[in-house]
C-alpha cells in the first residue's frame, strides 16, 4: 500500500494506491483565494498546514486500510510554491520516518504526464502528451515510465493563465478558465478573431502573452464603457478557440512527424470542453487515439503522483531510503530533456 501526497499550490490531496489500483484519492482545494483574484502562496501553505493531517486520514479511511499497512510514501517535490512543497514533503518525511518505509519524490508535471496511463491501462507507449494548465503548456514524447523528452513548451504565458487573464478582463472571477468554458459552450467561436500565435511556425512552442493583449485592446476598442453581457458566450468562444486550436495543432502534427499513434492531454486545462472535442475529433482524422483523464485526475491530485511512484519503486526498489531530497519552485529544473 502506497501512499501518495500532492500540495504543490492550492489543492492538498492524499491518494492510498496498491498495484496501479487508486483505492483513494482525496482533494481538499481553497476556494477561498478566489476572493482574491489568484492564490496567494503564504495563504495557501498555511491552508495545507490546517487540512494535510484531516486529508491523510481521510484517503487512509476511504481506502479501508490502517496507517500501519503502508509500505511506501510518495509526495510532490517539485515545481510548485516553495510553502506549500514544504507542507507536504515535511508531512511525508516525518511519515516515512515513523513506519520506517521509503519515500518517494515525484515531479508533479511529471505526475500529469503520466495521468493518462493512470485512467486507462490500455495506453501504449510511446505517446505524445500534451501537458496544459494555469502554470505549464509543454509537449512531450513519452517512451516508457523513466524515458520521454521535452518537444516544446510556452515561451510566456501558459494556456491556463491566458483562460485566466481574459477572464479577469471579462469580469468573470477567478479561476477564470472553467468560467470561459461554460460561456463559450454556448457561442459562437467564429464571432470574432483572435491570433492564434506561433501556430505555424514550425516548431512545438507555445505563446500566449499575445492573444491576452490582443483581447484587451479589443475590448477597449469595441466595448469602451462595458461589454454585453449577452455578447460574452461569443467572445469566450472565440478566445477559447484560438487557444485549443493552436494546443491541438501541435500536438497533432507532433504525433503526425513522431509517426505515433497516441495523444495524451493532461493538467487543469485538459478538462476544458473545447480543448477534448476538437483533440478527439482531430486525432480520429488522423487515425490516432486520444486519452483525457476524469476531471478529478486532470486536477492537481495525489493519485498520479503515487501511481507514478510505484513504477519508480518497482524499477529501483532500494533506492528511496534517504529522507534529505529537498523542494524546488523552478517548473522545469529537473526535467529531462
Amino acid at each position: 500500500m502506497l501512499l501518495a501526497i500532492e500540495s504543490s499550490c492550492d489543492e492538498t490531496s492524499a491518494a492510498v494506491l496498491h498495484n496501479s489500483q487508486v483505492l483513494s484519492n482525496i482533494i481538499s482545494s481553497q476556494v477561498f483565494h478566489t476572493d482574491y483574484g489568484g492564490v496567494i502562496p503564504e495563504l495557501a501553505s498555511r491552508a495545507h498546514v490546517q487540512s494535510i493531517s484531516a486529508v491523510v486520514k481521510a484517503a487512509i479511511q476511504e481506502a479501508q486500510i490502517e496507517t500501519k499497512d503502508l509500505t511506501a510514501i510518495a509526495v510532490t517535490t517539485e515545481p510548485g510554491l516553495i510553502g506549500s512543497l514544504l507542507v507536504g514533503a515535511n508531512f511525508a518525511k516525518g511519515l516515512a520516518l515513523r513506519l520506517g518505509v521509503p519515500c518517494v519524490p515525484v515531479h508533479h508535471i511529471e505526475g500529469h504526464l503520466y495521468s493518462g496511463c493512470l485512467e486507462d491501462s490500455t495506453v501504449e507507449f510511446p505517446f505524445i502528451a500534451l501537458v496544459v494548465s494555469g502554470g505549464h503548456t509543454s509537449l512531450f514524447e513519452v517512451q516508457s515510465y523513466n524515458s520521454y523528452s521535452i518537444l516544446g513548451m510556452t515561451k510566456d504565458d501558459a494556456a491556463g493563465e491566458a483562460f485566466d487573464k481574459v477572464a479577469k478582463l471579462l469580469g468573470l472571477g477567478y479561476p477564470g478558465g472553467p468560467l470561459v468554458d461554460k460561456l463559450a459552450q454556448s457561442g459562437n467561436p467564429a464571432a470574432y478573431t483572435f491570433p492564434r500565435s506561433m501556430m505555424h511556425d514550425g516548431t512545438y512552442n507555445f505563446s500566449f502573452s499575445g492573444l491576452k493583449t490582443s483581447v484587451r485592446y479589443f475590448l477597449q476598442k469595441t466595448f469602451p464603457e462595458s461589454i454585453p453581457e449577452n455578447l460574452l458566450p461569443d467572445i469566450c468562444a472565440s478566445v477559447q478557440a484560438a487557444i485549443t486550436e493552436v494546443l491541438v495543432a501541435k500536438t497533432i502534427r507532433a504525433a503526425v512527424e513522431k509517426n505515433v499513434r497516441m495523444v495524451v492531454i493532461a493538467g487543469g486545462v485538459s478538462a476544458n470542453s473545447g480543448l477534448r472535442k476538437l483533440m478527439n475529433s482531430t486525432a480520429a482524422k488522423h487515425r490516432i487515439r486520444m486519452v483525457a483523464p476524469r476531471m478529478s485526475f486532470c486536477m492537481d491530485n495525489a493519485a498520479m503522483i503515487g501511481f507514478l511512484a510505484e513504477k519508480k519503486l518497482h524499477d529501483n526498489p532500494g533506492g528511496f531510503s534517504r529522507l534529505d531530497f529537498k523542494v524546488h519552485s523552478a517548473a522545469m529544473r529537473a526535467m529531462r530533456k
